[in-house]
């Protein structure tokens, strides 16, 4: 079982270039992950944008909320409260504009600053 000499250069020559490839492999795996970390990279960049839109995106439902809010409470309103105040026109003119005009003014304004105390503790509510 005693291995000469040249039985052991001779595995060695064999050896040679499965070393090489080896040596090629390596390298290659290096640059995968060298590529790999590149990748990583570019997926966080997309998630940091990706968060950008999406606090975007809650922005502008908080906005559209608001909206919404605004002519479903206070606009709507506002034209059905001068709607009712113009079904009543069997009364004289002179004096359903004095009163009409004042109460009408008096609603609106009322539902103005009804929004605007909402517009107020929602604020509020977001500070605290």
């Amino acid at each position: 079982m005693a291995l000469t000499q040249e039985d052991l250069q001779a595995i060695a020559g064999l050896l040679q270039p499965i070393q090489g490839e080896i040596q090629a492999m390596k390298g290659e795996i290096q640059a995968m992950k060298g590529e790999i970390q590149a990748i990583k990279g570019e997926v966080q960049a997309i998630k940091g944008e990706v968060q950008a839109i999406k606090e975007d995106v809650q922005e502008l439902a908080r906005r559209t909320t608001n909206i919404e809010l605004t002519l479903e409470n206070e606009t709507n309103r506002n034209i059905k409260i001068i709607a009712e105040g113009h079904l009543d026109l069997s009364r004289k003119l002179d004096d359903a504009l004095k009163v009409e005009n004042e109460k009408e003014l008096l609603l609106i304004r009322v539902n103005i600053l009804e929004n605007e105390l909402r517009k107020v503790k929602e604020r509020l509510a977001q500070i605290a």
